[in-house]
């Protein structure tokens, strides 16, 4: 992987990290048809830390209010009994339990089912298959759906359903922000609320998973088992590439669901779904993945 492809990339994980339309099957794609190999865990878990700093920068207050409410009610600031500790008379510190519940099912499954992510679930035709399933509920959901929830108005059992959503993500091509959102707009919950939700409850997910990955990257780099990684100078001008562009479509895109539905979104997987399945078809592109050496 040279210095150009790097940055693409980048490129290609900001613009597709927060989208309904699963990044890691793009970074998969992508990858196999630039390079002929999957681009490496070193770099695509490097470069997802500044997708998700970008995501931590926009929410920084709403992150500090939350952070703040949830330690002050946890130390008695609300009260000393148990509810009130657990948030009962304050919401932000409720959104702060809620974030921890829906990031129980994906922590749970990634444990217990390390292995089979890492490699059966990897298949490409998986990928096609869950695209077009996923495509199809998102569409099907967005259009039928009312849209009376707002997170004002979320509870214990919202925040699990959600976290459900997000835990199936860890099928490459379901999308996290895809699962999410299908299921919290399947619950009511309004576009934009919906998004919202989506993106705080992935910073602790994806954030803590990607730093975790990075230290094992950085060990893997340093015994010269990193695969395609293309060196640091390219590695952390592709992750600054990715910080600052998904910065800007985090904007774009909170602006677009409070005016459009995510009709385009699901057209977009079927139809990438189509090109992918041909190109498997045709040898183009192999099911399983390909580690090439540097």
């Amino acid at each position: 992987m040279n210095f150009f492809q790097a940055i693409f990339l980048g490129l290609v994980q900001a613009l597709t990290e927060y989208l309904p339309v699963s990044s890691s099957a793009h970074i998969r794609i992508i990858g196999d048809l630039m390079l002929g190999s999957d681009p490496g865990a070193a770099f695509t878990a490097i470069i997802q830390i500044g997708t998700e700093l970008a995501v931590i920068l926009y929410f920084r207050h709403d992150i500090i209010r939350i952070l703040g409410a949830w330690f002050g009610s946890l130390f008695g600031k609300e009260g000393k009994d148990f509810k009130s500790r657990m948030g009962a008379h304050n919401r932000d510190t409720q959104m702060g339990w809620f974030i921890i519940i829906g990031t129980l099912p994906i922590l749970i499954a990634g444990l217990l089912f390390k292995d089979a992510i890492e490699s059966t679930l990897r298949n490409l035709w998986i990928t096609v298959t869950v695209l077009i399933i996923f495509g199809i509920l998102l569409w099907v959901v967005d259009a039928r759906a009312k849209q009376v929830k707002t997170m004002d108005e979320m509870t214990w059992k919202d925040a699990l359903i959600f976290g459900i959503g997000q835990m199936l993500a860890l099928i490459p091509g379901v999308s996290r922000s895809g699962g999410t959102i299908t299921f919290g707009r399947a619950m009511g919950y309004t576009r934009e609320a919906a998004v919202r939700v989506s993106f705080l409850m992935a910073i602790p997910a994806v954030f803590g998973a990607g730093i975790l990955e990075t230290v094992s990257a950085v060990k893997d780099v340093a015994a010269g088992n990193a695969g395609m990684f293309p060196g640091w100078g390219a590695t952390i001008a592709a992750t600054i590439v990715a910080f600052v562009v998904g910065y800007v479509v985090i904007i774009g895109f909170l602006k677009f669901v409070s005016t459009f539905s995510y009709k385009a979104f699901a057209i977009y997987r079927i139809a990438l779904a189509v090109v992918v399945a041909l190109l498997l078809i045709c040898g183009v592109l192999h099911p399983t993945e390909v580690v090439a050496a540097a």
